[in-house]
């Protein structure tokens, strides 16, 4: 089989049941070229070692000792690659530096591969650490059988089967062969490691990719190299869903080392998600020269039915729809309208906030070669392989009418993901353009501005906020009418985009005594999808931003108005989910403990502090933000204190605070980005009219998190959504100028 040569050749055939805990024997590898994956130098030829044997499919063994353990997600970043194995490796007791980490392939036999929802953690918590404990029972059961004692004598440590009565101690090498003959032990009879005796969870491990990363080494899908490679450049009508009508396709193929240029057809009716669109492909001996003769280009497209479609036209429909009665109701308790009569005090405000693009530092790219032979091979820095039909086997299933059984799909890292990755419309792509272009291994490279206006975008959304507070400042009803972006089905019906909603039970639904929230939809014909705390990452900023604001028309600290609310009985007819209001009081109480909240009075002129809460992604964080803005408006984020409750272990200290700082500045970038649409076109094209935070504006981060019982959950996501309101808050601390619209305009912070 052809290979990329930042994928080792050397794969595990590894043949079990999915993650259970359950374990089937076969198979053998060979052993890896060294512990980092450097190459390795000797002086003479190397002596062939013997073989790793299989325990399962996530773990083989060397005689000499050296642990081989399959990292079964995608890895975008997020450090998945190292987390994993560390699970398996503490129950396995294993010696982590005879530890080798690969990843693995796109395969059923590892359930869901998927990098997405914080998931990782809480579903993954269990179960590998059940592989791990499976195969040190095995282990010990081998050295019990050579030295017929009793399995209950023996005991482990790293690497080693130890039996003290005898005070004897077997390596692992020296009893894999014997151990992978044994029936695998069922589910109920592992008996796992006090956590008091952890010497690999909890501990800061460096990510396994990191040496590779600092050498400059290929591991990248946009590195990848297969042997007869060609190079594609696509190029897709500017207005989403638009079709090819004719193209300069024998022009360009006349071109200096140009191999083919035709017309991909996506076929059928325009789709709803990213898959394979029309389009003109160029394939060449370079990437460079396809990029160069795509400028030469000339197609005519049938811009299809989003070609009038703009910003300027969705803020007036949101406008004109918000003054409107709602078209749904999402969630009612209580009697809201006429609480709000009652009140003594109503506070309204609308909040907006804009499409973003995901813009991962590492472009879309998949190498793929759909072969003659009716099989397809595929290099993808993905994010979902598999899931469905817009995962990557679905799609290319679909498009290139193959059966799934016939395609091998490698996960490559990605640079970047943010979720992204999940739509696998450039791995389609390089599958189709391949078949097209004669069955050949083909990189498409996509460029920065085709990654930046052909994106799934996070969608914008209007919310229109009205609160009512009785004589003692006590908030007593809130109502929202949701204005945001739908697309008729099949059956005519109204359907949300994807992320395109506001949640049915959100903070402080079922708190306050009476709520109602309402939407109403428009007609959006902009591509969407999940981007990194989808959903939260957006009504984050809205709810916290109006809560902060009736805080002060209340008369109210911000942070004791909070608590004040998460102590709030449960309403009549309500029904609390989710989110445990103990937890996040904890962590909002440490959050204003560890930032000085308490002394934030003695600020200077144009400094200030704002909080925010929020529950996503089963994680509990509360921050505090203290920001300076400058007379003339321009402002920064000076430092951002952030306490996380995610459970009871963290797994990685080091990646955990990672998730937690990048998640800080992805958010306060989201602060200064937009995405907006004229004539069904994408306005914005790169990162300078799509800033990202550069490091010298980057705030200092105090990131602390608070150890509870439960079990521990995942981290890519839950510590975004909070800080976007913390800094608006602290801005309206600084200026007394409410931020209601991102993103956030300087010329509007001006004070004298």
């Amino acid at each position: 089989m052809a290979d990329g040569n930042i994928v080792t050749s050397r794969r595990f055939f590894l043949f079990a049941s999915a993650a259970g805990g359950g374990l089937l024997l076969a198979g053998c590898v060979t052993p890896p070229d060294t512990t980092d994956g450097a190459p390795a130098v000797a002086a003479e030829p190397a002596k062939p070692a013997a073989p790793p044997i299989n325990m399962d499919h996530y773990v083989a063994i060397a005689p000499d000792g050296t642990i081989r353990l399959m990292a079964k997600n995608p890895e975008v970043g997020q450090g998945i690659k190292t987390m994993l194995p560390m699970l398996i490796a503490e129950e396995l007791d294993a010696d982590w530096s005879k530890v080798v980490i690969e990843q693995a392939d796109a395969d059923a036999k590892y359930g869901n591969q998927i990098a997405g929802g914080s998931f990782a953690t809480p579903n993954h918590w269990v179960p590998q650490r059940q592989v791990g404990a499976a195969a040190r029972l095995m282990l010990i059961q081998a050295a019990a059988a050579r030295l017929n004692k009793p399995v209950e004598e023996f005991t482990t440590e790293p690497s080693m089967v130890v039996h003290a009565a005898s005070n004897t101690k077997i390596p692992y090498g020296d009893l894999v062969a014997d151990a992978a003959k044994l029936t695998p032990p069922e589910v109920a009879s592992l008996k796992m490691k006090d956590p008091k005796d952890y010497r690999i969870i909890g501990k800061p491990m460096r990510n396994w990719d990191s040496p590779k990363i600092v050498r400059g080494e290929p591991i990248f899908g946009i590195d990848t190299v297969v042997p007869g490679m060609k190079y594609a450049y696509f190029e897709k009508c500017p207005v989403f869903g638009g079709k090819v009508v004719t193209a300069n396709t024998d022009e360009i193929k006349a071109l200096p080392g140009i191999v083919d240029c035709f017309v991909v057809k996506a076929g059928g009716p325009i789709p709803t998600k990213m898959g394979l669109l029309d389009g003109v492909a160029i394939v060449a001996d370079d990437w460079w020269t396809a990029k160069e003769a795509g400028k030469k280009l000339k197609i005519t497209w049938d811009e299809g039915v989003s070609k009038d479609e703009s910003t300027a036209l969705y803020d007036k429909q949101a406008a004109d729809l918000a003054k409107a009665a709602p078209m749904s109701n999402l969630s009612k308790v209580g009697d809201a309208a006429a609480a709000l009569k009652g009140a003594a005090k109503t506070v309204e405000a609308s909040y907006t906030y804009p499409f973003l693009v995901h813009a991962p530092l590492e472009p879309m790219n998949c190498t793929a070669h759909a072969k003659a032979d009716g099989t397809v091979e595929v290099w993808a820095p993905t994010q979902r392989p598999d899931m469905g039909a817009n995962g990557a086997f679905g799609l290319i299933q679909q498009a290139l009418g193959v059966a799934k059984d016939k395609i091998t799909i490698h996960m490559i890292r990605g640079g970047g993901g943010f979720g992204r990755r999940l739509d696998n419309d450039y791995a389609v792509e390089a599958a189709a353009i391949s078949k097209q272009a004669g069955n050949i291994p083909v990189k498409l490279i996509w460029t920065r501005e085709q990654d930046v206006q052909h994106d799934p975008y996070r969608p914008g959304g209007y919310h229109n906020f009205k609160a009512g507070l009785d004589k003692d400042g006590k908030m007593v009803a809130l109502t929202n009418h949701f204005v945001t972006f739908g697309r008729p089905n099949d059956a005519g019906v109204m359907t949300l985009l994807a992320s395109a909603n506001s949640p049915p039970q959100e903070f402080p639904a079922n708190y306050v005594p009476n709520h109602s929230y309402d939407q109403s939809m428009m007609m959006g014909g902009m591509p969407t999808g999940p981007l990194r705390a989808p959903t939260s990452n957006a009504v984050c900023f809205a709810y916290q931003s109006f809560i902060d604001e009736v805080a002060i028309a209340a008369g109210k600290d911000p942070l004791a108005f909070r608590l004040e609310l998460l102590n709030l009985p449960v309403p009549t007819g309500a029904n609390r989910t989710g989110m445990n209001p103990d937890r996040m009081k904890d962590v909002v109480r440490l959050v204003g403990e560890r930032s000085g909240w308490a002394n934030r009075a003695s600020l200077p002129k144009g400094v200030g502090m704002g909080t925010a809460f929020y529950f996503s992604h089963q994680g509990y964080f509360a921050q505090v933000a203290k920001v300076k803005v400058d007379n003339n408006g321009a402002w920064r984020v000076l430092k951002v204190w952030s306490v996380g409750d995610v459970g009871s272990t963290i797994i990685n200290p080091i990646n955990a605070h990672n998730q937690v700082e990048g998640s800080i500045v992805d958010g306060i970038s989201e602060m200064h980005q937009k995405i907006t649409f004229d004539k069904g076109r994408t306005v914005q094209t790169n990162f300078y009219d799509m800033p990202l935070l550069r490091m010298d504006y980057a705030p200092q981060i105090d990131s602390h998190f608070h150890i509870t019982s439960f079990n521990p959950t995942g981290l890519g996501e839950p510590a975004l959504p909070p800080v976007l309101p913390a800094v608006a808050n602290a801005i309206f601390a600084a200026t007394g100028k409410r931020i209601r619209s991102l993103p956030v305009n300087q010329n509007e912070l001006r004070w004298s």
